[in-house]
């Protein structure tokens, strides 16, 4: 199913917004505004089923209000969208991840004083024994622990954390609860999964290790959206790139198609995208001289402010 979506994406045009022939999320007119600034206008944007999308953009796009909106950790000033045909405007952020769409985080959400497995059945749903009358009769909810603490166990493993079970989420590197927050959003089996920049603060040892899950997840059939920061890995997984800047779409298309669009090179590189970055020019010892006095000026400045 991946490689027929994959391919699919063959014919879709390169414009913002462009349609998908298989669609499972799609958003129209979604703003969000804080106080005077416009931190979110994006007309419409399709996530194609069964592929990698990556959504990329300078500091301050939007990318991860974008995220908040779409998966109800946040409420939009205008704004609609469906998921796998049913409508999730407005709905809280558990019924949009009981709907399937669940998200990680830039900053791990792992909860550091439980241990590893006791995350991970956190993250399990259908469990008998979160209702009190329930909870009070052991042989309603036994059953369903040992289904979740197996699963568990096979994903734990799978990620290379099973030796970690019993150690509270907090005694693990930054790397290894990324990793752990990915596989706890496994849990719930969902349908498409969210990734806020994945690769943030990751050892190098484990960048790898992640690459591998993430492509897994679509080879598995799951739909995986991401943002991301590390160009290297979009080119590298992605089979669909959507690009942000000052909270609008404005590029879309395949990756080595993308980095080489100019709405893209001006989004990262402002009013300097038409400079050869290559040109001696910038590294003239002059140049370098002129932004030195005009850093000591500033530095000058705030301390004059602080006394």
């Amino acid at each position: 199913m991946s490689a027929e979506a994959v391919a699919a994406l063959a014919a879709v045009p390169h414009t913002p917004g462009a349609p998908k022939p298989d669609p499972i999320l799609v958003a129209d007119h979604v703003t969000r505004r804080f106080g005077g600034m416009t931190a979110v206008d994006v007309q419409h944007i399709e996530v194609q089923r069964g592929t990698i999308t990556a959504l990329i953009g300078p500091n301050g796009a939007g990318k991860t209000t974008l995220f908040n909106l779409l998966t109800g950790f946040d409420q939009p000033n205008s704004g609609s969208w469906t998921f796998e045909g049913r409508s999730l405007a407005g709905v809280s952020a558990a019924r949009v991840s009981k709907a399937g769409m669940v998200r990680t985080f830039q900053l791990t959400k792992a909860l550091s004083r439980m241990t590893v497995m006791e995350n991970m059945r956190l993250g399990a749903k259908d469990q008998p024994g979160e209702s009190l009358a329930r909870a009070l009769v052991p042989p309603l909810w036994r059953a369903r622990e040992t289904e979740i603490t197996a699963k568990a166990e096979e994903l734990l493993a799978r990620f290379k954390l099973y030796e970690k079970r019993d150690d509270f989420a907090g005694s693990l590197s930054g790397g290894q609860r990324k990793l752990l927050e990915m596989a706890r959003a496994l849990m719930s089996d969902p349908t498409m999964v969210m990734l806020d920049e994945p690769m943030a603060g990751v050892n190098p040892a484990l960048t790898q290790s992640l690459l591998g899950h993430i492509q897994s997840l679509r080879d598995e059939g799951t739909t995986v959206l991401f943002v991301e920061h590390d160009m290297h890995m979009v080119r590298h997984i992605s089979d669909w790139v959507a690009v942000m800047a000052e909270g609008r779409l404005v590029a879309e298309g395949p990756p080595g198609t993308v980095m080489a669009d100019p709405a893209v090179v001006d989004a990262y590189l402002g009013a300097h995208h038409d400079t050869d970055l290559g040109d001696d020019a910038l590294l003239d010892e002059s140049v370098a001289r002129q932004l030195e006095r005009e850093a000591a000026a500033e530095e000058q400045a705030h301390e004059e402010d602080q006394r």
